[in-house]
């Protein structure tokens, strides 16, 4: 590992689809390991759809996703579908929703995510079992990508609406390493999706015609453009750090 050298917009873009591989397949077993059926209980994904999205800053005592931290989380998704939504989120008594669009959730909707932290404790358990040393290593080495990311944020340097709105997760004491393994990489996640959104824009696009474009030139400048902006938090690791949590993720099953 020594003998490579990964400045942080190349292992920016290298992680990006190794974070989504290990983040899905850690929702995808908690959908299928109780979560769907903890959702019926609530009333079905109609009731708590969004309350998955949001879990990791709604969870938290006093926990808010305004307006346009909202917009820019579901920014690839239809405005008109996700006001509906929100409506009958809001109408089951599982959001609530203020004057200015702010969302937070009930307390019913805070039961709900008291018992998904323990659905995604429990298969995340599971599902990385055997990898203990790998998964605190990587919980360590997230941690600190996260707080320099938040930052820079707040210096004006990279992290957008996303980002800000979702992080820091929501880390009660005794939360489960997997659990914040989980958590870490899909806040990671929203930074990217930030600097995405941010590629695209300078390059003339929207969500929509961004979501449509084909493979070539323009398509490789703009995730080219993305790994330098998303690659300020690396600064926060040494060489061989970001090559050890390359390696952690690409070990993990999923």
């Amino acid at each position: 590992m020594n003998s490579v050298e990964l400045a942080p917009h190349r292992i920016a873009g290298l992680l990006a689809p190794a974070v989504d591989r290990v983040f899905r397949a850690g929702m995808l077993a908690g959908r299928d390991g109780g979560g769907a059926v903890l959702a019926q209980r609530y009333g079905g994904m109609a009731a708590a759809g969004f309350l998955v999205d949001l879990r990791t800053r709604l969870a938290a005592p006093g926990g808010r996703v305004d307006g346009p931290g909202f917009a820019a989380v579901t920014r690839y998704q239809d405005p008109v579908a996700c006001r509906r939504a929100v409506d009958k989120q809001v109408a089951y008594g599982m959001l609530q929703r203020s004057a200015d669009g702010t969302l937070s959730a009930s307390e019913r909707g805070a039961a709900f995510l008291s018992e998904l932290y323990q659905v995604h404790a429990d298969v995340t358990e599971e599902l990385w079992a055997g990898h203990d040393e790998r998964v605190s290593r990587m919980v360590a080495a997230l941690g600190r990508l996260l707080s320099y990311a938040l930052v820079l944020a707040e210096e004006g340097d990279g992290g957008g609406s996303a980002f800000t709105a979702m992080a820091p997760p929501y880390e009660p004491d005794g939360t489960p390493s997997g659990v914040l393994l989980l958590n870490r990489l899909g806040t990671l996640r929203y930074h990217r999706a930030d600097a995405h959104a941010a590629a695209w824009g300078a390059a003339g696009h929207t969500a929509a015609s961004v979501a449509t474009l084909p493979a070539g030139p323009e398509r490789t400048a703009i995730e080219l453009e993305t790994d330098r902006r998303a690659a300020g938090p690396y600064a926060a690791l040494g060489s061989e750090e970001r090559l050890t949590l390359l390696a952690d993720l690409a070990a993990l099953p999923g």
